[in-house]
């Protein structure tokens, strides 16, 4: 695939935070992710990285995936994914429902159901 047949990939400008292991690298650092696709991401962040290193990156609800430093730019980078991932997992809040109503949205009736049998009579 040439670099122009890249560019036509779909990818999704977001802002989150993932954390970035370099091989080579002890320990991890923290990264901004600005934009995902399914086959790479660009990354930003203090951490010194060159063009063709193994890395793996830890992203929301997709966890640790593989890839490598496809270009470096100052502080931003390219990193190839070995795997494809679904980038849309990443925006999904953590621990929510999919169908669920946010309880800012609910009814008092559908946040506080009463028991009348358990209620006291007066």
């Amino acid at each position: 695939m040439s670099e122009g047949e890249n560019r036509q990939i779909a990818r999704d400008s977001l802002f989150l935070m993932a954390d970035l292991r370099v091989d080579g690298l002890d320990g991890e650092c923290r990264i901004k992710v600005r934009n995902l696709s399914a086959g790479g991401m660009m990354g930003e962040g203090a951490v010194r990285v060159v063009r063709g290193s193994a890395v793996k990156v830890n992203i929301r609800n997709i966890g640790w995936v593989p890839g490598a430093i496809a270009w470096v730019q100052d502080n931003r980078f390219g990193v190839a994914f070995g795997t494809e991932i679904d980038p849309k997992l990443a925006r999904v809040t953590v621990g929510a429902a999919e169908d669920a109503t946010p309880r800012f949205v609910r009814t008092h009736e559908a946040l506080y159901s009463p028991d009348t049998a358990a209620m006291r009579k007066i």
